[in-house]
């Protein structure tokens, strides 16, 4: 399946793991020390949609103490401020949507290598990543898995079940980014 028919058959506890997900996988790695990483506390509201309204202000106000967010991390405060108040509805697809385009954008201009396609992240979200960078065409693979993980979950097991899957899935995909980073500001100096 397609990026865009995952998205549209999922879940509302999906939807927000997999927006969080893409949102973390957009900003810097966070630094060492007391609550470093400021989308932390919407990863508990995945499972708990009761909690929801107060760990969302939480994660916005996190971004904003953020000292040099610098683009993507503007991007994210962005598309934050843009989040549903409550985790449901049409309102949380349409968020998860955009978190999966910024997600996506993001990688793409870390890309080292120009797309060899018109539209690369339309096509990517449409389930063809011919013609994508390796870290854009990485990107559309990590939400595919995240998002049929998120599918496959029983709905019998409890809400937490398998959220520390997609966070450690995330994670990796927010080092391999950072790597990138890294190493296109080497070849550029």
């Amino acid at each position: 399946m397609s990026l865009l028919d995952l998205i549209a058959a999922a879940d509302e506890r999906g939807l927000a793991a997999a927006a969080v997900a893409c949102l973390e996988r957009c900003l810097p790695q966070p630094a060492q020390g007391p609550g470093p990483d400021p989308l932390r506390p919407l990863w508990a509201a995945c499972a708990e949609p009761r909690l929801w309204p107060a760990r969302l202000a939480e994660a916005r106000a996190a971004l904003d103490t953020l000292a040099d967010p610098g683009a993507p991390a503007a991007r994210v405060r962005d598309v934050l401020a843009a989040a549903p108040a409550e985790r449901a509805g049409e309102g949380l697809r349409v968020w998860a949507d955009a978190c999966s385009v910024l997600a996506l954008e993001v990688h793409l201009g870390h890309d080292t290598t120009a797309p060899a396609a018109p539209d690369p992240v339309a096509r990517c979200r449409a389930g063809d990543p011919s013609g994508a960078g390796p870290l854009l065409a990485g990107e559309a693979a990590r939400q595919t898995a995240i998002l049929e993980m998120l599918a496959a979950m029983d709905e019998d097991a409890p809400a937490t079940a398998g959220l520390r899957q997609i966070r450690d899935v995330s994670t990796e995909g927010r080092r391999i980014l950072r790597a990138a980073s890294a190493r296109r500001g080497r070849v550029r100096s």
